[in-house]
């Protein structure tokens, strides 16, 4: 009888019950733990700031790209007549002319990891941790031996994270929220690459909370003029009386890494605050 009320699901310490930690009653918790367990570690590693990068998981880099963009006119020519494969070659034409952007957010993920190294790791490249523009941005940031940052999601489909992520600072989130609060509450500057609905998801959050003054201005940079020309257009959202006209200088656009870094440092000494806080604050 007392082995049957110890075995007894009910028995078991709360902290210990999985099943019970992921009941709905349990929420608070799950999002609290998931919020904690990131920030305890980041502190540990002294980790203080950080310059955070989006972009597609989709553009890989340059030589994949051309692969890919090459098996697809191979498929296409032995089915000249299938809609379904043009398409998949004038896809893979377009991405791989955005994959010079992989070799530009590696770029810049190497200027931030040698400033890394200048901090002693108070300031850290971060991204999503997945494929894509994020892997590159990681890489560059590896390139220069600095420690660098991947938040990840838990999602339906499986993923895992780029190899390039230093070992102990790569988290696993269950809730978008928790994460996108991890992204902003170090952030100094936001930098964004092609991207689709993710990508678009975070600019668009940052930029409201910069709008709405939820959070201090920081740097937004857009790489990529003629992409993301395309993809939205500010101006008209002025025009219609959706944004108002200052509204449209919350973020501007770049072309290279070595644009984006600088003006980001512009805007800090234009700003009188300084890209890196004094450690003694």
């Amino acid at each position: 009888m007392i082995r049957a009320l110890m075995e007894s699901p009910e028995y078991r310490q709360a902290d210990r019950d999985v099943a019970f930690l992921q009941q709905d009653a349990t929420r608070g918790v799950r999002l609290q733990l998931d919020y904690q367990k990131a920030e305890t570690l980041l502190e540990r590693a002294g980790i203080e700031h950080s310059i955070v990068v989006f972009g597609s998981t989709r553009i890989p880099e340059p030589r994949a790209a051309r692969e890919r963009a090459e098996e697809a006119r191979a498929r296409l020519e032995l089915t000249p007549h299938d809609s379904q494969a043009a398409r998949c070659l004038r896809v893979a034409e377009r991405i791989l002319d955005k994959s010079r952007y992989y070799d530009e957010a590696r770029a810049f993920g190497r200027i931030v990891g040698q400033v890394s190294h200048e901090t002693g790791g108070r300031l850290v490249l971060v991204t999503g941790g997945g494929p894509g523009m994020m892997e590159a941005a990681n890489r560059g940031a590896h390139d220069a031996g600095a420690p660098t940052v991947g938040l990840n999601i838990t999602l339906p489909h499986e993923q895992y994270p780029n190899p390039y992520l230093t070992p102990g600072l790569c988290f696993s989130f269950h809730y978008f929220a928790i994460r996108k609060l991890h992204f902003l509450l170090r952030a100094r500057a936001l930098v964004m690459f092609p991207g689709g609905y993710g990508t678009m998801d975070e600019m668009f959050e940052a930029l409201t909370l910069i709008q709405t003054r939820k959070i201090a201005p920081v740097p937004v940079v857009l790489v990529g003029r003629e992409f993301w020309c395309r993809a939205f257009d500010p101006d008209f959202l002025v025009e219609e009386g959706v944004i108002d006209p200052e509204d449209r200088d919350l973020f501007w656009y770049a072309e290279t890494a070595q644009e984006a870094w600088d003006d980001i440092c512009t805007w800090y000494r234009r700003s009188g605050r300084p890209l890196v806080e004094d450690a003694a604050r």
